[in-house]
């Protein structure tokens, strides 16, 4: 089972906030303080953490405390750092300098270059011309980077993340008084195609820093996914908000069975061919889409119909609809989120007298419920050798049988 982490994010995300989470939750701030050294940016900061507390809860703030003196000195390497922030290809470089573990690297930088796309696309330049002023400056990269050696520490193998709060108001920028959510943080939002929503506070929620590192990488926003949990971080804000400033890290493990968040999506077509249909179907299994299936139906004016149906992960939604609008005529595809009961499963290839067949074995607790031979395995065998197809998968459901484990 994959180890996951969850970001609950009531009263919205930043980059320190990420970081308080992970001390948290257990990431020494010696590991994050030694293990940020390859940056070579030591001397330009301090980190430190605190306990606070908002409405009884009790959190974690880890602090950038920035060195002033630092950025009027030279490095011994010649290099001129300044507080006005850095551009993006120094920014990699100074990453891949520093030779962090292989996920390490790939995040930060990947974290990074979504921040510079989202600042691009507003400013109306290149990415390599980001000019990071409060982004790219000491304690954004440090949290980008500390946020990413933290969930390395922990295991996290996939992030999930809440819809995000808007917020609202103004907050002062480098490029002047902005309405919030400042334009950045809505174009990050419209990348990743982030559910957002009111909590009535209007002040700066989601950071940049917070926004890039939620987008960069979540594999899905929304409820908690199925898991076991093992600990709870709890960030903490510094602003005093009517609810608690903190963001909750959810630690723990992927359930392998019990309840799953499907969507399901709907549109009934009167007005195109069976065949073309069918295409549509073989295309939305192809692309993930858990199952797809027709029914017959009685539309307005009488007119026959098919109802087509499509149930997919979360992830897969943008994915499926863009299919069924490319590939049939309607113009309107209804969205559910329903929740399946589904049961741990395991593929295994067993060796019958015909050749290799792979079955699927299926558990409730420790109860196998069901045993099921691959259909297009069975098929090519009895085609090969010309055998019923009914024979060779009745013996490999036998030899299934004969060896639940």
């Amino acid at each position: 089972m994959g180890k996951i982490g969850y970001l609950d994010c009531p009263t919205g995300l930043a980059g320190d906030m990420c970081l308080g989470a992970l001390v948290d939750a257990g990431v020494p701030l010696e590991y994050l303080a030694e293990s940020l050294q390859p940056l070579r940016m030591a001397q330009e900061y301090q980190l430190r953490a605190e306990r606070i507390t908002h409405h009884g809860q009790v959190g974690t703030k880890v602090h950038v405390d920035l060195n002033p003196t630092a950025h009027h000195h030279h490095h011994h390497d010649g290099e001129h750092q300044h507080q006005h922030g850095r551009h993006l290809p120094e920014i990699i470089q100074m990453i891949r300098a520093a030779r962090f573990p292989a996920r390490v690297e790939e995040r930060s930088l990947a974290i990074f270059h979504k921040l510079a796309l989202a600042e691009a696309a507003v400013h109306g330049i290149e990415p390599e011309q980001v000019h990071f002023h409060e982004v790219g400056a000491t304690d954004a990269v440090v949290d980008i980077v500390g946020t990413c050696l933290g969930l390395e520490w922990l295991g996290i193998d996939e992030v999930f993340c809440s819809p995000l709060p808007t917020g609202g108001g103004t907050v002062k920028a480098a490029h002047g008084v902005l309405p919030v959510p400042v334009p950045a943080v809505l174009k990050l939002w419209e990348m990743g195609k982030v559910p957002v929503f009111s909590n009535g506070i209007d002040r700066e929620l989601v950071t940049p820093t917070g926004a890039a590192i939620a987008v960069t990488l979540a594999t899905q926003f929304g409820s908690a996914p199925m898991m076991t949990l093992e600990s709870v971080g709890w960030g903490a804000g510094t602003a005093k908000l009517p609810l608690a400033n903190m963001v909750r890290l959810w630690v723990g493990r992927q359930a392998e069975e019990g309840l799953q968040q499907v969507a399901v999506l709907e549109t009934q077509i009167d007005d195109v061919s069976p065949q073309a249909i069918a295409y549509c179907l073989e295309a939305l299994l192809e692309a993930g889409a858990l199952d797809a299936f027709t029914q017959p139906t009685m539309m307005k004016k009488s007119r026959l119909g098919t109802l087509l149906t499509v149930i997919c992960p979360l992830d897969k939604i943008e994915e499926c609809e863009g299919i069924i609008f490319r590939e049939t005529t309607t113009l309107g595809i209804r969205r559910s989120l329903q929740s399946r009961s589904i049961l741990r499963r395991q593929l295994r290839t067993l060796p019958t007298p015909y050749g290799e067949v792979r079955v699927k074995f299926a558990w409730k607790g420790e109860e196998l419920c069901n045993i099921q031979p691959e259909y297009e395995d069975c098929a090519r065998l009895a085609r090969e050798q010309d055998l019923p197809w009914q024979q060779v998968h009745q013996v490999a459901l036998e030899l299934g049988r004969a060896n639940p484990n």
